[in-house]
């Protein structure tokens, strides 16, 4: 733990603590330099003493402090100082959602649209960078006075990526908003972060969570399985529009959700306009529940997180028959007869009412569902239920629908039409498959933008040792699997191989660095120099008194390396 008073980096000062997690410790402190209050959070744990998370997550945050949006909590300053781990950010006077949900239950909805609207817009902002955050939840979003919302903890939760599943704490507080690719060990992708942000809304608006259970495998599997709740169920108020936002967002298949936050961004500027009052519920266009690749999930799930099930034992209720239980059900049963009779004399009132006029009017038909058919045989089952084949065929790729065969139809299956409606039939142009450039000596994060981004591919990073690091350079692919020319298609995992290398800080203090050399040595690692000047008579003037980095501390591009030189302390003359 930090003590008050206690100066980081020789620059920030801890004032207070303001908040403690699994993760990390939350400190204001003053920065000494720009003399203005910064919030410091410190890596504690586990975390703090695992080489490669630490690396990772530098990388991480370094990233994230390339965003600017009025949304985003600024990142100042990411460094070490004698084994501490930090991140300097925008101080930030409010309190998170979740904070806010504990005291007033739920949001109104026009509160909830604008923090949404806020959100989206942020989160478009670092989509646009190909940023992902991988952990929206409300504790992560601040609530300012004024109605501003920031949202936080983006290098943490990209650093936590890859071993969330095995943070108990990390788990708990987040596998409510984890989306089952996410949580089955797939790779993240931007679409993760919608699937997040429609929980989220789903929370503000009903105060509630839509999947609730007594450990993180039970929660997950719900999210895999489970449908989504109607909020119109609850809360029968709420537009339709609203509704579909939401049901767009959690979509099981990412392929039905909002491609980015931007797209998401911009329905939500409209769904309360009105000329979206009487929209129609969303229908998902792709299946979202795959059997064989739900099955394959569960497994994942349950073996990543190590859950044990455990059975519950089924009751049975005896009732004692007593004499008056038999006289009480000879009256039930005069009374059920009667009840019948006048409930059926009911109903053939009604139908003559109101079926009567319908039989001179076209019948309504609905429209069968002819996936997976040949076209021959689903121009049949269309015909017999006395429906028109548009003469416009169309074709659409798909994974599971051999070429030729029918993929949907428009009106979709399960839609009421009338007889004699005319339906416009997709045939299946066979896999959209994409074969695998070399990416052998490309910079890592360029590769994964377009695989993820434009291919619809779910990427793995792995770091692995090389023998001979002069020969590859940070964040340079090593290989990939499937390897340069294999097929792949949309949905398929690209592992991408990266040397986990890096350099470390030498002694500047030894003499054998000059001032010059030292500049030299920023330029190349892309390092920000400062140099501070110290009077003291201790060293000669000119002299490598000390430096702000640890001797054998990983060297990671855009970080500040503040270097102190001697200088002649100034004699005072006196007058005699």
């Amino acid at each position: 733990m930090i003590t008050k008073g206690e100066l980081i980096n020789d620059r920030y000062q801890i004032i207070k603590t303001i908040g403690e997690g699994g993760m990390a410790n939350v400190y204001l402190a003053y920065d000494t330099i720009l003399e203005r209050h910064v919030a410091v959070k410190v890596l504690r744990g586990d975390l703090a003493t695992d080489e490669k998370f630490v690396r990772r997550f530098q990388r991480e945050a370094l990233s994230a402090s390339s965003l600017t949006h009025p949304n985003i909590v600024e990142v100042y300053d990411v460094g070490e100082d004698n084994g501490i781990y930090y991140i300097v950010m925008e101080y930030i006077e409010g309190k998170h959602l979740k904070q806010i949900l504990k005291k007033r239950g739920r949001l109104t909805l026009n509160e909830v649209v604008d923090i949404m609207l806020q959100l989206t817009d942020g989160m478009a902002c670092a989509h646009d960078s190909y940023i992902i955050h991988r952990d929206i939840k409300p504790q992560n979003i601040m609530m300012l006075d004024n109605g501003i919302i920031k949202i936080t903890d983006f290098g943490i939760a990209m650093a936590l990526n890859s071993t969330q599943l095995t943070q108990t704490n990390s788990v708990m507080g987040s596998v409510h908003y984890l989306p089952p690719e996410q949580a089955s060990g797939k790779g993240s992708t931007i679409q993760s972060d919608i699937y997040s942000m429609g929980i989220l809304m789903y929370e503000l608006l009903t105060g509630t969570l839509p999947f609730k259970g007594d450990n993180a495998v039970e929660i997950a599997l719900k999210h895999l399985k489970e449908p989504f709740p109607s909020i119109r169920k609850e809360l029968p108020d709420i537009p339709q529009a609203v509704e579909n936002v939401i049901l767009k967002s959690v979509a099981k298949n990412p392929k039905n959700r909002y491609p980015d936050a931007r797209a998401m961004h911009d329905d939500l500027m409209t769904v309360l306009d009105e000329s979206r009052a009487n929209e129609e519920k969303y229908v998902y266009k792709y299946p979202e529940f795959d059997e064989t690749a739900m099955a394959k999930r569960e497994k994942q799930i349950e073996k990543t997180m190590e859950f044990i099930a455990k059975e519950d034992t089924d009751t049975i209720e005896v009732k004692q028959i007593t004499n008056e239980s038999i006289e009480k059900k000879k009256e039930n049963k005069i009374l059920l007869i009667l009840g019948a009779v006048f409930a059926g004399l009911a109903v053939i009132t009604t139908c003559i009412v109101l079926l009567l006029p319908k039989l001179t009017t076209t019948k309504d038909v609905i429209v069968p569902d002819v996936s997976g058919k040949t076209l021959s045989e689903a121009i049949e089952i269309l015909n017999e239920k006395g429906l028109k084949i548009s003469a416009d065929k169309r074709t659409t790729p798909s994974d599971t629908i051999k070429e030729g065969d029918v993929v949907k139809t428009d009106p979709s299956a399960g839609r009421t039409v009338k007889t004699g409606s005319t339906i416009l039939i997709y045939e299946s142009a066979g896999e959209s498959t994409i074969t695998l450039d070399d990416y052998t000596g490309q910079n890592y994060i360029e590769v994964r933008t377009i695989l993820e981004k434009v291919n619809n591919l779910f990427v793995v990073i792995e770091y692995v040792e090389v023998e001979d690091t002069s020969k590859v350079e940070v964040g340079q692919i090593i290989k990939t699997e499937p390897a340069a020319g294999e097929k792949v298609k949309a949905g398929d995992t690209i592992t991408i191989y990266v040397p986990d290398i890096s350099e470390t800080y030498p002694d500047f203090t030894t003499g054998d660095y000059s001032l010059t050399d030292i500049e030299a040595f920023c330029e190349k690692y892309g390092l920000r120099l400062t140099t501070v000047y110290e009077q003291t008579n201790e060293y000669e003037p000119g002299a490598i008194i000390k430096q702000s980095k640890s001797v054998g501390t990983d060297i990671i591009r855009g970080m500040e390396l503040k270097i102190y030189i001697a200088e002649e302390e100034e004699t005072e003359i006196s007058e005699g």
